[in-house]
């Protein structure tokens, strides 16, 4: 019995003797990746159309993470992925409509053979659309 509780005073010590710095430091906890938003790519926003009505927008790009209930003529597209370590990244694409049919689409917008989590260092860009055939 006495070798048991010599043992636990001087494992007892042992132990608060060690910092809770640098317990933390070798332990280094599993983080996922976390993505949020809609991803749109640059093969989605190819699709798009001056002139197309807002259904055929929602078609091609889903259903808008933004819209302003004060601005009906703005649509916004965010995305925003976390990597379990690393910096978070965000990508926005705006559309802009004029009555009930696109005008244009201002943004960041990637590569299409580019992976989700890469974004491009240009923070906005203004993306000219061709009108739709026959207009």
């Amino acid at each position: 019995m006495r070798s048991f509780l010599a043992a636990l005073v001087v494992s007892s010590g042992l132990i608060s003797g060690c910092s809770f710095d640098s317990v933390v430091g070798l332990v280094d906890p599993y983080r996922i990746d976390v993505r949020q938003g809609n991803y749109v790519d640059q093969e989605m926003v190819a699709q798009l159309r001056r002139g197309m009505t807002r259904e055929q927008v929602r078609y091609v790009l889903g259903s808008p993470l933004v819209v302003d209930m004060f601005r009906s003529d703005r649509w916004d597209y965010v995305y925003r992925f976390r990597p379990g370590s690393g910096e978070a990244q965000q990508r926005v694409i705006s559309l802009f409509f004029a009555g009930d049919v696109l005008d244009r689409i201002e943004g960041d917008v990637a590569a299409a053979s580019a992976a989700p989590e890469a974004v491009p260092q240009q923070r906005s860009r203004v993306v000219e659309i061709p009108p739709a055939a026959g207009r």
